[in-house]
């Protein structure tokens, strides 16, 4: 249950911003019968670990309670992307605690919400105080407890029903939602658009006034579902970090952004299990002004951990993905000794300006919690491993050009180098273990260190500033 402050005079002024805020919004336009129910749905996804607008989130959401009934939601992915969440003692405990005391009511579970590991992840599912669902997830006899795969709620005189759905991309020869392969071990993954079909009569089954499907799927796949299986009355979705407010297939098809830079909020009137009319809104959480200060000062509570203001290097500029995939890759090759390095895209996550680099940047940048890892591979190996999988990488210690059909591949001084020739590379674990027809984990030298510890590490022996500017060493081989 949410509290609010009782005072009348708060009372009113909470009841005159529900009735003027706005922005974008969009409104259906048939008339509203004398009997219909009313009810609105608060929606955020994607949050990477991101805490400060909870607290704005709260102050809007508590207002709409005084008007009407309220549901709060989640479209996945909570974790990952801020050190304060991801490097605390309890992994990802903050930002639990946050949507627990924002009140939250439920959540699909995201492909990042398995970083941690199962373990962990358990943990953090326990401690929640909001329901969790997942259709197309099944934890076997895993140490993870098994998630519903629907909920049905009731909010006043409405029976709300969500149905949960991840996405399973992550690994081209398996069905994982796209997290390190090796945390998800033991648990068992359906294609949605597979499982999605056992739940097409849910809202009859459920005496549902309302049928919400909740997922972390990507806008194309929630489109896919409001044209192809078009049960639902609303979809709600994450993972493409997209800002939705679409009606496909009669079907309002919703996203909110990422990093709560938008909380969503579609408000519904319902007659006779249909909806008769609904308005959708897109609220910019960071230029919103209010607050509930009770929550930002819990905020920052874990915001004012000195644990990540440690300075370890200096950029001589701001430096972007490109220009980080160099220095990322660099310091790899010269701390783990080895003769090259790569680093895939999607794991460097931010920026870093000019100036003094913290911890917190670091694992700003690198969030993952991948361990550093050596393999020996033949140049041959390299070459079919950048072939057969046509994935993209920052490379350090070798050149490669593709000429035709064919790879390339030399060292730093220009020489053309054999394909029997075998080379040492330093990486993080993650990419091997999505490519593990590549690799042998049995040829795997995996280190203490994490990747982000280990650019720690680098920062603090180097003697010099990071200067990349303009570098790319980034190759895909082209099919």
């Amino acid at each position: 249950m949410r509290h609010s402050p009782k005072g009348p005079f708060f009372i009113l002024v909470l009841f005159l911003i529900a009735c003027l805020v706005s922005c974008e919004e969009k409104t259906s336009k048939q008339p509203g019968p004398i009997d219909e129910q009313q009810l609105t749905v608060f929606f955020v996804n994607d949050m990477h670990g991101q805490l400060d607008n909870f607290a704005k989130i709260k102050y809007i959401v508590d207002a709409e309670q005084l008007v009407s009934n309220v549901l709060l939601v989640s479209g996945g992915d909570i974790f990952s992307g801020n050190p304060i969440v991801d490097q605390y003692s309890e992994k990802g405990y903050p930002i639990i605690d946050i949507m627990n005391k924002t009140g939250f009511d439920i959540s699909v579970i995201g492909n990042h919400e398995f970083d941690y590991g199962l373990s962990t992840l358990n943990d953090r599912l326990s401690q929640a105080e909001f329901e969790w669902v997942c259709a197309n997830l099944d934890t076997q006899s895993s140490e993870l407890s098994q998630p519903n795969p629907f909920t049905t709620v009731t909010v006043g005189d409405l029976k709300v029903t969500f149905l949960g759905l991840v996405e399973t991309n992550g690994k081209p020869d398996d069905i994982i939602p796209s997290t390190h392969p090796w945390r998800v071990e033991g648990l068992s993954f359906q294609r949605y658009y597979d499982v999605v079909t056992h739940y097409s009569d849910l809202k009859k089954q459920e005496n549902a006034d309302l049928y919400i499907a909740l997922t972390h799927l990507g806008s194309n796949a929630d489109y896919y579902l409001a044209n192809e299986h078009p049960y639902f009355d609303v979809i709600i979705g994450g993972h493409s970090n997209d800002l939705n407010q679409e009606t496909v297939n009669g079907i309002p098809v919703l996203m909110a952004g990422n990093k709560l830079s938008h909380l969503g909020k579609i408000k519904l009137k319902i007659k006779d299990k249909k909806v008769i009319d609904y308005s959708i809104t897109l609220i910019n959480l960071d230029s919103y002004p209010d607050i509930d200060q009770e929550l930002m000062d819990a905020i920052d509570v874990y915001n004012s951990s000195t644990e990540f203001a440690e300075v370890v290097g200096e950029a001589s500029s701001y430096h972007g993905k490109n220009e980080l995939g160099c220095f990322y890759t660099t310091a790899l090759k010269e701390y783990m000794q080895v003769d090259f390095s790569f680093q895939n895209g999607g794991g460097i996550r931010a920026d870093i300006d000019q100036g003094d680099i913290t911890t917190l940047e670091i694992y700003n940048m690198d969030p993952f919690n991948n361990q550093s890892v050596v393999f020996t591979m033949t140049v041959g190996e390299i070459k079919d491993f950048f072939k057969g999988t046509g994935v993209g990488l920052h490379v350090t210690g070798i050149d490669l050009q593709q000429i035709g059909e064919e790879i390339i591949i030399y060292d730093e001084a220009g020489n053309e180098i054999n394909d029997s020739i075998v080379l040492t590379l330093g990486t993080n674990d993650y990419i091997p273990a999505v490519y593990d027809q590549y690799f042998s984990i049995d040829n795997a030298d995996i280190k203490e260190l994490t990747t982000a510890e280990t650019l720690i590490q680098y920062l603090k022996t180097i003697n010099s500033t990071v200067a990349f500017e303009g570098c790319n060493h980034y190759f895909r081989y082209q099919l």
